[in-house]
């Protein structure tokens, strides 16, 4: 079994990496010494990676109309993994903004959103998989188009996790970031045209060691007829765990218990 600890603040003998150093061009009020790595991602890209506790990661929409697709399970305990009905019913919302917590399925934080500007990220709208990507935009394949090609983020997050050992049955709800989507009255979901502008930027800070897969194609729901994904800029740095007075932490009961019970695990 994996084993973390908290990142302390300048940790010794260790140099920021960043070459080239992308998060001078949507991060540079970010103190240099505290950053760990950044950069900026295509349209319909995916990757992952471990965050511990204690840092935090930036997604900028570098385009309007950006999507970034996020799954995040605990990297100590794979099984334990975010938990979009529990998150949403204990914070009494159908939307994540500042403030809110992402819960796991053990009631514990994984992250929490620290800043944002955009104010609506989705976690109904799911994910553009293959048959829909075909469906809405044609078929772009590798072999012909190479960059070019069409993704599509539930293969895109496929991916990922299965470089961590994880597979099909484990792909949860994705958290939609940028991204708005409501429901009308007749109980339709509707995909919010023009919700994210270029420079806006939403942030996670992690409260535990995390394991995060991102993708940066189309939501299902934009109506946009072109394959056209956006570009989105990523910063991670060090940013200490949860104070006693920290926001997400205030802001419901329920968030207090859920940081609380991520920090137990690292008394």
């Amino acid at each position: 079994m994996e084993t973390f600890t908290d990142i302390p603040a300048n940790p010794p003998d260790i140099d920021p990496v960043d070459t080239p150093a992308a998060w001078k061009r949507f991060a540079p009020e970010l103190s240099a010494d505290k950053v760990m790595w950044s950069e900026v991602v295509p349209g319909g890209a995916h990757w992952s990676f471990v965050m511990p506790r204690g840092s935090a990661l930036r997604f900028v929409a570098l385009e309007a109309g950006a999507n970034a697709s996020v799954v995040l399970y605990s990297a100590r305990e794979k099984l334990e993994r975010y938990n979009m009905p529990d998150s949403l019913k204990a914070q009494h919302t159908a939307h994540y903004t500042r403030g809110h917590v992402l819960m796991s399925d053990m009631g514990r934080s994984l992250a929490s959103i620290t800043s944002d500007t955009v104010g609506w990220h989705d976690p109904l709208g799911a994910l553009l998989d293959a048959d829909l990507l075909k469906q809405k935009y044609g078929t772009r394949a590798f072999e012909q188009y190479r960059n070019a090609m069409y993704r599509n983020g539930k293969d895109g997050l496929l991916i990922e996790i299965g470089k961590h050992g994880l597979n099909k049955r484990d792909l949860i709800a994705p958290v939609n970031l940028f991204s708005k989507v409501s429901v009308d009255e007749e109980g339709r979901f509707r995909f919010a045209e023009h919700h994210c502008k270029a420079g806006d930027h939403v942030e996670l800070r992690f409260d535990m060691d995390v394991l995060l897969a991102y993708s940066t194609a189309p939501h299902a729901l934009d109506p946009n007829p072109e394959y056209a994904p956006k570009k989105v800029g990523l910063v991670a740095w060090r940013c200490g765990s949860a104070a006693a007075d920290d926001y997400c932490r205030r802001f419901r009961p329920e968030n207090a218990r859920a940081i609380h019970n991520s920090d137990m695990l690292y008394l």
